[in-house]
């Protein structure tokens, strides 16, 4: 027997998962951390896929985590423990989200693993030892390349450095126009200049974040 509608306007009524303002409260909340936690596994498997540039993906990551953390904290009590709890009572598929969860951190950005102060002293070791370079006029590819790439990965290593740190993109800017030339080439009068600036600029803001963060 089919029934009527017209006889039964409550079918037509809007079903609510929540009752006050207290439960749509909850359930808003529960809606942010499933977005976020959706959102940074697209992301995570947008990094993986080449769509997205290490910098953009560094930038949106770090974000997504810092908003991840605030949202947890509004769901967070006995029902959901930890984040696991969560994924598994509404099913998510989210493995890359979770291990970026677990982590903390952008997969760009390596743990300096408890070494922080090593890091540190390597950092400075490394700036200094680049500007001596230029000032001694040692230009050429293959005098100034290894400790720029070793510049690069150890700030990427220190943990306490922003991502968005300007240093770390002004010397990455460096070390990639170094691999496109050849080991005997050497910088211009202008470039070596503008690295030496460079690389000044980004040590001073290097000291004021160990200041700050100190």
């Amino acid at each position: 027997m089919s029934i009527n509608q017209d006889n039964r306007p409550e079918l037509y009524e809007e079903v609510k998962l929540y009752q006050n303002a207290r439960e749509r409260e909850k359930f808003d909340n529960l809606a942010d951390l499933y977005a976020v936690i959706n959102t940074l596994q697209q992301l995570e498997k947008a990094y993986i896929r080449d769509c997205v540039t290490p910098k953009e993906y560094t930038g949106a990551c770090s974000k997504l985590l810092v908003q991840y953390k605030a949202a947890f904290r509004q769901v967070k009590g006995d029902e959901f423990p930890n984040v696991d709890a969560f994924v598994r009572k509404y099913r998510l598929d989210c493995p890359a989200a979770l291990e970026r969860i677990k982590e903390d951190r952008p997969i760009t950005i390596k743990d300096d693993k408890g070494n922080t102060s090593k890091c540190i002293a390597d950092i400075v070791s490394l700036f200094i030892t680049l500007m001596d370079k230029l000032k001694l006029e040692m230009r050429a590819m293959d005098d100034l390349h290894p400790e720029l790439r070793d510049l690069v990965d150890t700030m990427n290593r220190l943990s306490i450095l922003p991502a968005e740190f300007e240093g770390k993109q002004k010397v990455a800017e460096w070390l990639n126009t170094l691999n496109n030339m050849s080991a005997s080439d050497e910088l211009s009068e202008s470039q070596v200049r503008q690295l030496l600036f460079d690389l000044e600029s980004s040590y001073s803001a290097f000291n004021k974040v160990l200041h700050n963060s100190s």
